[in-house]
């Protein structure tokens, strides 16, 4: 992974459990570009590394931006961040990467869901400058959990807030049901992402979603396979209760991992032959049925060897 230091610059609290970081690069330099759906890998210690989406302005190259929900109770990355990025930290950050790229369209339907207004929040200003039409639904537990509510009133009746607490849920059928030829993009929790899956589906709509957490899939039992590295030439036996990831890394090959559960693409590598059994929630399923490519720390093979551009 190439990796590289930024520094906060500022940070603020952005809704109820939410912080945001502005960062800049350590050494003065314009930061790599992005576009909007892009996210970052960020180093969070002992950790390991999280992946957080860019939700700022893809136009300033001196300036990124993240929000974080703090989670005490999940795997320590939020709270190790939540306790030590203060104005001044270095971090160690990857290049942005893309898995949820905004299509160009001339109207959208956005929909989120707590800390998945993030990837939204930069597609919506990219829609406005476009000229496009589009709305933008965001739900939260309450008033005090949606954050960036002062950025977004700029939009107008264009967006929609809708506190669980005082509205209940989002009204998914009828939003999906309404969005006729629309774009639709969505971000949040898996049961705001199965419902707007589940909407796409019966009103023949198409829907294009990020996940923060792997989506529920039925697989086959797990067997042992080999995998071959085109680079070396090396072989190695994948057993059953064992990831691509785990045993090459066990064998001193440097992969790029973040999120272990096939949500984030951060291991996503090159296959040249052999038939992959995937278990990711990133790919689509062209992608799948091209089979070129793969997510390591979850997906398997239906074929006896497969042989990876590593």
């Amino acid at each position: 992974m190439t990796e590289f230091g930024v520094r906060v610059q500022a940070r603020r609290d952005e809704a109820e459990g939410v912080f945001g970081l502005e960062l800049a690069a350590t050494d003065g330099t314009p930061l790599p570009a992005w576009s909007p759906g892009a996210h970052i890998d960020i180093g969070v210690g002992s950790y390991g590394v999280r992946q957080y989406s860019l939700c700022g302005d893809p136009a300033d190259a001196r300036c990124w931006r993240v929000a974080i929900l703090r989670e005490p109770a999940g795997r320590g990355g939020s709270e190790h961040l939540f306790r030590t990025a203060l104005p001044g930290t270095e971090l160690r950050v990857s290049l942005p990467r893309n898995n949820f790229e905004l299509l160009e369209r001339p109207s959208y339907v956005f929909v989120a869901g707590g800390i998945g207004i993030t990837p939204l929040l930069p597609m919506v200003a990219a829609a406005a400058a476009a000229g496009a039409d589009w709305t933008l639904y965001y739900g939260a537990r309450s008033r005090a959990h949606l954050a960036f509510t002062a950025e977004l009133a700029r939009h107008g009746d264009r967006v929609t807030l809708v506190p669980q607490d005082r509205d209940g849920l989002l009204p998914i059928a009828r939003i999906i049901g309404a969005a006729g030829a629309a774009a639709v993009y969505c971000c949040g929790p898996e049961p705001l992402l199965a419902a707007v899956e589940d909407a796409g589906r019966a009103s023949d709509v198409p829907v294009h979603l990020e996940r923060f957490a792997p989506k529920a899939l039925s697989h086959t039992e797990n067997r042992p396979f080999e995998v071959r590295l085109s680079g070396s030439g090396d072989t190695f036996r994948i057993g059953a209760g064992q990831s691509i990831a785990d045993v090459l890394e066990s064998a001193g090959i440097p992969i790029v991992t973040s999120c272990r559960e096939g949500a984030c693409g951060s291991c996503e590598t090159p296959v040249l032959s052999g038939a992959v059994d995937h278990r990711d929630s990133v790919l689509t399923e062209a992608e799948r049925e091209r089979g070129d490519t793969m997510m390591l720390c979850v997906s398997r093979a239906h074929s006896q060897v497969l042989v990876l551009d590593l």
